[in-house]
């Protein structure tokens, strides 16, 4: 297993995204490597900052000179910065040198440029951006977060399918529920792409589709997979991580002000339910639907969320989840409703 590393990518870099190579080098199976992808120097002379770095013998650098920006037009900075980190770990996987990518940069040159490298797998149309939320009922997992702003029916239908897949292989739920995120639970609430969604996942008696479901459902447990366009599930995304970062600053900051001794009372349970629903924990959020393994990281990723999603990239392709997708789509003829 090869997982090739954009070491440029996110707010933190080049250092964030190391330190997170040197954790997951220590739990990456034996015989794998990490290819830390980024100006050659630039790389070397970070590494050296860190005083364990020359004991592991499964870390690679890969040059790349060129950076693609946060705010750089996506398709338009792939094609031009051919020697970015982005586009030069996208054409690794294509050619067989790496088995996945994972990057906590630009996340429409990280879809556009898996998209144009690696290919989709067949029979997916458009593929679709998948994460995790955690809930007090367990892991929740929406697709799409923003891969795809503008959807089809067909699209959302299989972004249910993949998602299912994905709930069931990587988080071990059996028979996952799904959802269809609208503004309300009846059928004729929703625009027509949500309507027109509804009718082919009703249609498809191996999903276990439950219905419309309501923004607040996420979190109560109703179902294990939410399905939704982009432009909506990336909005869902930001606003959740917002909430509960300033829920937990909130309690945080009354805490302090009765007293020392009392926030120290509740410092151990905070810690435990801060870990309970920190993103940061499941690492980074797979592309599902592209001819490989692409895992794209929060621009705010911290040495943790790195080493996780470099240690969800190794097990999503030794699971070989693509083949499972590929096998359910191939099995079904869908036309997308006019």
């Amino acid at each position: 297993m090869r997982v090739a590393l954009d070491v440029m990518g996110g707010d933190g870099a080049p250092g964030v995204n190391i330190e997170g190579a040197l954790l997951a080098a220590k739990e990456i199976e034996k015989g794998d490597a990490i290819y830390l992808v980024g100006p050659e120097e630039i790389v070397k002379n970070k590494l050296s900052e860190f005083k364990n770095a020359s004991k592991f013998d499964n870390l690679e650098i890969i040059h790349a000179p060129e950076v693609i920006g946060m705010e750089e037009p996506p398709v338009e900075a792939i094609k031009k910065k051919r020697s970015s980190s982005i586009a030069v770990m996208a054409k690794m996987a294509s050619k067989g040198e790496v088995d996945a990518i994972v990057s906590a940069g630009n996340t429409g040159a990280c879809v556009a440029a898996s998209q144009l490298r690696m290919r989709n797998l067949p029979g997916v149309n458009r593929p679709g951006i998948a994460v995790v939320f955690p809930t007090k009922t367990g892991p929740h997992v929406v697709c799409d977060v923003g891969a795809n702003v503008s959807c089809k029916p067909i699209n959302i239908y299989q972004y249910a399918i993949m998602a299912s897949v994905y709930s069931s292989q990587m988080l071990g739920i059996e028979k996952p529920r799904v959802g269809l995120l609208s503004i309300g639970e009846e059928e004729s609430k929703g625009n027509e792409v949500t309507k027109k969604t509804r009718a082919l996942l009703r249609d498809d008696e191996d999903l276990n589709f439950i219905g419309n479901i309501e923004g607040r459902d996420v979190f109560k447990g109703v179902c294990d997979v939410t399905v939704c366009e982009g432009f909506v599930g990336n909005i869902v995304l930001k606003l959740t991580e917002g909430l509960v970062d300033h829920l937990f600053g909130a309690i945080r900051d009354e805490l302090k002000k009765e007293n020392m001794l009392f926030a120290l009372k509740f410092k151990g349970m905070m810690k435990r339910f801060y870990k309970k629903y920190d993103y940061h924990e499941y690492g980074g959020a797979l592309l599902l639907g592209v001819n490989g393994t692409s895992v794209i990281c929060h621009g705010s990723s911290v040495p943790r969320s790195i080493k996780n999603a470099v240690l969800a990239a190794e097990r999503f392709t030794n699971k070989q989840i693509n083949d499972q997708i590929v096998d359910w789509l191939s099995s079904r003829s869908v036309e997308t409703p006019q």
